[in-house]
């Protein structure tokens, strides 16, 4: 199998290095593989395709070429053949003393996967119960950067920026919470997390003056929840503020109209990004878009 560059992005052979989990919503999974030292971002949002393996599977079945084409030989094979591919964000990633990628790692949510799936939610998907049971050696592959500023980071608040607004369902709080722990001291930031348990919180740590609110579902809070918390809040006074909202893409629209319709903020210092759409897989929005 090749690993053709598709500049700016390429693909990377890895495997499961260790698994820890964050809680009953949120698993970590931390991966290597020699490919990583030509893994290059600097972006704190920075967008994946993670490529699994089916039961019975030892390895994700994909096109031997993976070059231009890749996406159609992709389609081509069977649906019950071809690799599961969902969209991710990376967390985190760790270096040598060269500066080369060794260790990346990528946090999954868990719907519907042991305790925390029981009852009438969501049953798991794929990648949920892949993540659920991966172990170390287990073998993925991964579309991913190969330059460090390429067009799948999100996160680019304006140089003037005096105050950082965030929001995001648990699908985005990987992301989130890289952006939360590396804003500089000095910069005023207003932080609203969504998870569904209170022992899906995470203890974040940062030099910036930021004030972190955990929206803990418990089953009750609907889609509206969101729209509301951030109705309720008074923001700190900011004349050039920039908003990142990300997580389930009807959220996403109804925090973006307010921000823009009802608080003023100018439309080009909002960020907003639809990770997954409510009753939807991501091959029916895949064949939507």
């Amino acid at each position: 199998m090749t690993t053709a560059v598709a500049a700016p992005f390429r693909f990377f052979s890895l495997q499961v290095a260790r698994t820890r989990r964050l809680g009953p919503s949120l698993a970590r999974v931390t991966f290597a593989g020699g490919d990583l030292h030509a893994f290059h971002s600097d972006g704190l949002d920075q967008s994946l395709s993670l490529f699994l393996p089916h039961p019975g599977q030892a390895e994700p079945a994909v096109p031997v070429e993976l070059g231009e084409g890749w996406w159609q030989g992709w389609r081509e094979l069977p649906e019950d053949v071809r690799a599961v591919m969902r969209s991710y964000t990376l967390r985190a990633l760790r270096r040598d003393g060269d500066g080369q990628t060794v260790e990346i790692d990528i946090d999954f949510v868990l719907h519907g996967v042991g305790p925390a799936g029981s009852g009438a939610g969501p049953a798991p998907g794929p990648a949920a119960r892949w993540a659920a049971g991966a172990a170390p050696g287990d073998r993925v592959l991964l579309l991913g950067p190969a330059v460090a500023d390429n067009r799948a980071i999100r996160f680019r608040p304006p140089q003037d920026t005096d105050l950082v607004v965030i929001w995001g369902d648990e699908t985005a709080v990987p992301a989130a919470c890289a952006v939360v722990e590396s804003l500089p001291a000095g910069t005023r930031a207003r932080v609203w997390l969504e998870v569904p348990h209170a022992e899906d919180v995470q203890d974040l740590r940062t030099a910036a003056d930021a004030e972190i609110t955990w929206l803990v579902r418990d089953g009750a809070a609907g889609p509206e929840a969101a729209l509301a918390a951030l109705r309720g809040a008074r923001l700190p006074h900011a004349e050039r503020p920039y908003v990142w909202i990300a997580g389930e893409s009807g959220s996403v629209k109804r925090l973006r109209r307010h921000f823009v319709g009802e608080r003023g903020i100018d439309r080009r210092r909002v960020t907003f990004v639809g990770y997954w759409r409510r009753g939807l897989t991501e091959e029916q929005l895949r064949e939507q878009g």
